[in-house]
Order: structure tokens, then C-alpha cells, then sequence
């Protein structure tokens, strides 16, 4: 029988492999009851979105729009809230397959992406609005709380799109500010959220 190692230590004499997560800490779950938005406040209701620490994580669990061929979208805000209206430059990758296995696809939608705008970045699209379809899937904010740093971010998505279609979407971008970041929005561009949650946590790597 084989002994799997690393760095010729067997696996129980490992105590950490270097590049991995050391510390992955929930903070905040926000559930979805035909919400128009998510908000994630620093300093409300328990949410920690500050220097506490680098990386913040948030993960997509079945969000489920009220609208057919939604997008979800997000933004940030330097006033607690006040405005969600952070200047941003984004990129969008969609790849696709649909479950007879003929339509497949590997795109970059100029038509999504944000160059110096305000606007709600789009994070996947596409999701239909039957009672089985969600999105899912997750989005890392780097060190938002910087004053020197634009604040860069990368989402993977996966949604249930009609037509059977499996939709694997790739966002990344940076809001191009260099304010701390201590606020951020989630939501359809039209009707609610009707269901699903969104969880916040804080990552550390050291």
C-alpha cells in the first residue's frame, strides 16, 4: 500500500502546506425573501468589512430571481451605504454547454464589461426563474480597506440558464478607488431576489 506524502513528510506529520487557507471565518449570512437588494454594511448588524482582514469572501447558495434571464450584479460603496456607485473596470468570460452536448461556447462579452463606470458590475447572467433554477458560485474582495490600493476583485459563477444550459461565468475587475471600501450590494437589474443566501467571510493566510 502507497503512503501519500509531501515533501517526503507523510500526511499525518503535516501540520500546514505553505499557499494554503490558514484562516477562513464566517461572518455574516443574508438570506434572500423577495429582496430587491443584500447589503453588507461594515459595522451593521454584526458584518466586519474593515482591516480585520485581506481578503474577503463571499459565496452565492441558490439565489433565485424573480425575473427570467437575470444577471447578478454587485457594487461597492466608501460611505457605509449611503451610495453604491464605485468606479469601476471590469472583464467577463462566459463559457456554456447545453445537455444534449450541441451548444457549447467560449466567449468574452465586451457587452458586460465596465470601463470607468458607476454602474453595477455584472457578476453571471442568464439565470432562468423556475422554480429549479439558481445561481451559484463566488466572489473575492481584496483588501478593501486599503487607502493606497485600487480594490480588485474576481468572481466565479455558475447558473441553471433556460434552454437547459449549464453558464460558467469569470468576472474580475477592480473598483478604482483608493477610499477604504465598506460596503458592498448584491442584486438582480429587475424585480427581487426571491430566494437564496449569500454568506460573508473574512480570509486570512498567515
Amino acid at each position: 500500500m502507497s503512503i501519500v506524502t509531501y515533501n517526503n513528510r507523510s500526511i499525518a506529520n503535516i501540520s500546514a502546506i505553505p499557499g494554503a487557507a490558514k484562516s477562513l471565518t464566517h461572518i455574516k449570512t443574508l438570506t434572500a425573501s423577495s429582496s430587491s437588494t443584500l447589503s453588507f454594511v461594515n459595522g451593521s448588524d454584526d458584518v466586519v468589512l474593515d482591516s480585520t482582514y485581506p481578503i474577503y469572501l463571499f459565496k452565492f447558495i441558490s439565489c433565485h430571481p424573480s425575473v427570467d434571464e437575470s444577471a447578478l450584479q454587485f457594487n461597492m460603496s466608501v460611505d457605509t451605504g449611503s451610495n453604491y456607485n464605485v468606479t469601476k473596470t471590469t472583464t467577463l468570460i462566459r463559457t456554456y454547454h447545453d445537455e444534449t452536448g450541441t451548444y457549447t461556447a467560449l466567449q468574452y462579452l465586451g457587452t458586460q464589461d465596465l470601463a470607468q463606470s458607476t454602474s453595477f458590475a455584472t457578476l453571471g447572467f442568464g439565470t432562468g426563474n423556475d422554480n429549479d433554477q439558481s445561481i451559484e458560485g463566488e466572489l473575492y474582495l481584496f483588501n478593501p480597506s486599503s487607502t493606497s490600493f485600487v480594490k480588485h476583485f474576481i468572481s466565479t459563477t455558475n447558473n441553471y440558464e433556460d434552454g437547459d444550459i449549464s453558464v460558467e461565468c469569470f468576472a474580475a475587475g477592480y473598483g478604482n478607488t483608493t477610499s477604504a471600501v465598506d460596503a458592498i450590494q448584491f442584486k438582480f437589474p429587475s424585480g427581487t431576489m426571491d430566494a437564496g443566501t449569500i454568506k460573508l467571510y473574512g480570509l486570512k493566510d498567515s
